[in-house]
């Protein structure tokens, strides 16, 4: 696929002002996947012009045929689900069974779109005025910037733009430059061919280094009402700042350093396999991965001896193989980081019961046993490296849990349920899972972070991030005034 890829705006298929191009490489290979248009602000500024115009339209458009569209656009992505998959594998080195994961779930995320359109509701309420009744009207904002990262190119992508687009608004999204194609222009392809108005979606494409230009345009337009982000807290708290000094409403899903507490009276079998699955997905570059395990001290031998057998076992290497688990590292700067993490933590005392090495840009699925104090325990670890931490007891767990700048999402494995229940109630997590791993989604659910994991819900609390809320009063009979 190693074409040319060309922006989406205002309905039409457009080259970057500048006529560039960049290369779009498959990680694994390191062969070009595709050459992408090369946008910046121009371009922006141009798919805020597009968005803008079809504003009116959309706002206005008829809800049952809104619906339609976007159950059209899930039927297509259904039946374009093997293409999908085969450009996650090639442009973003996810394995096949998160590819699989994606393609088959981001269906979903449209359907639950579509059963929201009709629920963009107000209320009556009364009025101390006589003779008067009081509204609350709720209505799209306008235009939407979408910024979409690449670890979950497919679905993220999609979760930015069809909540914002159920509810009215118009949207311009800017993807990961290493995720252009998958969580861009095939995504603006199945908007277009379900029939969506142009203008409604459009597409701004940028190379290395462009992405700053793209989000100062979004963050500074006024006629961008909103932007919803998805990436590293780094960035999130800087687009914040400047959607801040421009009063432009923020949703963001940011960081994280998800941690899952194994209790001593978990079936260690059962959290070995929660662990792994919550760890190793998509080696371990999702914001929700597991990225500290936290083990009560009377069962932490037998799970770190299962746990590292389980590691032991999963293969890694080329993800388009159907049995290969752990693929590439999405680039050799994400490899330098992990890499600069891990020595740091052996130096400090961390001890990796196995893999800690890499081939290329895959790294083999690692263990490592750490102590709170260290560096590592801190960080949000993008690798496929189990960072397990001993507690002492269940509040120490607890206490260690939460022992963190983030808290985006959590996970419990227990026998008690009630003791569940009430860790749960003092995690300082957006979600918490009990009996179950950190990495979970679904398009309905209010995913959120707290702390410096984001602010914001999506699924069916969506409706309250992307409208506004407007008092409005009808005086049915002619008012007295005082002069």
């Amino acid at each position: 696929m190693s074409d040319c890829k060309k922006m989406y705006i205002g309905g039409a298929w457009v080259d970057a002002m500048s006529g560039q191009f960049y290369d779009d490489c498959d990680p694994y290979t390191g062969e070009v996947f595709a050459r992408v248009a090369n946008g910046g602000g121009e371009d922006t500024r141009r798919a805020i012009d597009a968005a803008q115009a079809a504003f009116p339209m959309w706002k206005a458009y008829n809800p049952v045929e809104k619906r339609k569209l976007l159950n059209r656009a899930a039927d297509l992505l259904e039946e374009r689900m093997d293409q999908f998959v085969d450009a996650l594998n090639r442009e973003t080195g996810a394995a096949t069974p998160f590819a699989k994961f994606q393609a088959k779930n981001s269906p979903e995320f449209l359907r639950e779109a579509a059963s929201q359109v009709l629920n963009v509701h107000g209320q009556m309420f009364p009025s101390e005025t006589p003779d008067c009744v009081g509204m609350m009207w709720r209505q799209p904002m306008g235009v939407v910037g979408c910024i979409s990262p690449w670890n979950a190119a497919l679905l993220l992508a999609l979760r930015a733009v069809v909540f914002p687009l159920a509810c009215g608004n118009t949207v311009v999204l800017k993807t990961s430059e290493a995720s252009s194609v998958v969580g861009g222009v095939m995504l603006a392809q199945l908007f277009a061919d379900a029939g969506f108005p142009a203008g409604v979606f459009n597409l701004v494409t940028t190379g290395p280094g462009r992405s700053g230009e793209v989000g100062d345009v979004l963050t500074s337009d006024k006629r961008v009402r909103c932007i919803t982000f998805t990436g590293s807290t780094q960035v999130g708290r800087a687009l914040n700042v400047q959607c801040a000094q421009n009063l432009k409403r923020f949703c963001a899903e940011l960081g994280g350093n998800c941690p899952l507490i194994v209790l001593g009276d978990a079936d260690v079998d059962y959290a070995v396999n929660a662990a792994a699955f919550g760890r190793y997905m998509h080696q371990g570059q999702v914001c929700m991965n597991t990225k500290r395990i936290v083990v009560e001290q009377s069962i932490a031998d037998a799970f770190l001896e299962k746990l590292t057998a389980k590691a032991k076992s999963l293969k890694f290497g080329d993800p388009k193989l159907p049995d290969t688990i752990i693929g590439p590292l999405i680039n050799q700067s994400q490899m330098n980081t992990l890499l600069r993490q891990i020595e740091t933590a052996r130096a400090q005392g961390a001890e990796i019961l196995c893999g800690g090495q890499n081939h290329g840009l895959v790294y083999e699925p690692t263990v490592l046993v750490m102590t709170e104090e260290m560096e590592i325990a801190h960080q949000e670890v993008f690798g496929p490296v189990a960072n397990v931490i001993i507690a002492k007891d269940a509040g120490d767990a607890l206490r260690i849990a939460n022992d963190t700048d983030y808290g985006l999402s959590s996970g419990i494995i227990t026998g008690d349920l009630a003791r569940g229940w009430d860790m749960a109630e003092r995690l300082e997590a957006g979600c918490c899972h009990i009996n179950d791993c950190t990495l979970g989604d679904e398009p309905h659910a209010p995913l959120g972070g707290m702390k410096e994991s984001g602010s914001g819900k999506n699924g069916f609390m969506a409706i309250e991030e992307f409208t506004e809320v407007r008092w409005v009063t009808l005086q049915k009979k002619p008012r007295h005034y005082l002069f």
